[in-house]
């Protein structure tokens, strides 16, 4: 396995559920999961994590998740944040980089040296809920690896026609009501959302392996 040099030792994922520092996503107020990773709906077509159990987030990130949550009752009652991906091992990350690395997909996938900040529970994968459980439309959908998923280009899709003032509209308000909770976005996904400073997470908190 490959690690960054780094100075707090990694946790295993097996062990996850005995570290006081990280929560289940069940325990999240007002927050529902579907883990895509732990399925074969999602981009590779497989069951990435095997049987691992990942449905969990550090205390940190799981408590901006409820707050997040809480400002989206405030703004669109009846609304629900549900959780795509959450924790994701060391060695998930680096089967993933190994079969999109040399491709055009790697650009959406931290190298496995470096470090995704989902490793340590700090970084979620979130989509929108209508009040009749159906997700939001947001003119692509989850790991799209297309221009249209990068929030970047909002301005640009808007004039080309890819994307309608209707799928901003969704967006903008995903990304406001995690900022609600401490978490920014990424240029290039609308869905994924750090929480904290990176390099501070990749240099001072354990890594789950």
């Amino acid at each position: 396995m490959t690690l960054a040099l780094h100075a707090v030792p990694p946790v295993p994922v097996e062990a996850i559920g005995s570290h006081p520092m990280f929560r289940p996503l069940a325990s999240l107020r007002g927050v529902r999961h579907d883990l895509r990773y732990a399925s074969r709906n999602n981009f590779a077509g497989v069951e990435l994590y095997r049987g691992m159990d990942c449905a969990w987030l550090r205390r940190e990130a799981a408590e901006g998740l409820e707050a997040a949550a809480e400002a989206l009752q405030a703004e669109r009652p009846g609304w629900q944040i549900v959780v795509l991906d959450a924790l994701r091992p060391q060695r998930v990350q680096e089967a993933i980089w190994a079969d999109v690395e040399g491709t055009p997909m790697a650009q959406y996938f931290a190298h496995p040296v470096r470090g995704s900040i989902h490793s340590f529970g700090m970084a979620v994968d979130v989509t929108l809920l209508d009040p009749q459980g159906r997700e939001a439309d947001m003119g692509s959908g989850f790991d799209e690896m297309t221009l249209a998923s990068h929030p970047a280009l909002h301005a640009e899709h808007l004039k080309s026609g890819v994307l309608t003032a209707a799928h901003v509209a969704e967006r903008e308000c995903l990304a406001r009501v995690m900022a609600r909770g401490g978490f920014h976005g990424i240029a290039t996904e609308w869905w994924h959302f750090d929480h904290g400073d990176r390099e501070r997470v990749r240099h001072e908190w354990p890594r789950v392996v």
